[in-house]
């Protein structure tokens, strides 16, 4: 895998503040995407084990909630694996961090259960996001208003009451994101 750019410190993608990884690779191609260079799967840098050390490291300081992954695609079958042990590492290192991923793909349709790559690999992904925004961008539903979404028709959806419930559960902005306040 490789990746287009890191924000050490990123407000916009997700609840305070937070390290964005923005992978390379999407075929996707939404019309007027944000980040069309990133479509390319080998833009940028290579994503090795220094680029996950340096990600935990940056994620380190207390007042970082959490990581959100970006694109390109973090859900393409071929960045998938990479993302998984970054996932994995974090976990370890940082549990109480939460994970915010944005995918042009809709969750029930294109994701779940088993729909997209390996689906061992996707199970154990999916089981790491605290958030998933899903659904292309669509020029004609964009809505500047919207908060993280660029369009009407992506959702915010609270990954871990959707495993649980075995249905959509959106995210509630009231709810908060109490996450990733202690390292």
């Amino acid at each position: 895998m490789y990746y287009a750019t890191i924000k050490p410190r990123d407000i916009a993608n997700g609840p305070g503040v937070r390290v964005s990884l923005f992978v390379s690779g999407c075929n996707h191609h939404c019309k007027n995407c944000f980040n069309e260079e990133a479509w390319d799967f080998q833009y940028g840098d290579p994503f090795t084990q220094e680029t996950i050390d340096h990600i935990i490291d940056l994620m380190r300081p207390n007042f970082v909630r959490g990581i959100t992954l970006l694109g390109g695609e973090p859900f393409d079958p071929k960045n998938q694996g990479a993302i998984v042990e970054l996932l994995r590492q974090i976990k370890q290192e940082l549990p109480n961090k939460s994970i915010w991923a944005f995918t042009g793909y809709v969750f029930d349709r294109d994701i779940w259960p088993g729909k997209l790559g390996d689906p061992a690999i996707t199970e154990e992904y999916i089981g790491y996001l605290d958030v998933l925004v899903d659904g292309p961008f669509i020029e004609k539903q964009k809505n500047l208003s919207l908060r993280f979404r660029g369009s009407e028709n992506q959702r915010i959806i609270d990954m871990k009451k959707t495993l649980a419930a075995g249905e959509i559960v959106l995210w509630e902005d009231w709810q908060g994101d109490s996450k990733g306040m202690k390292g």
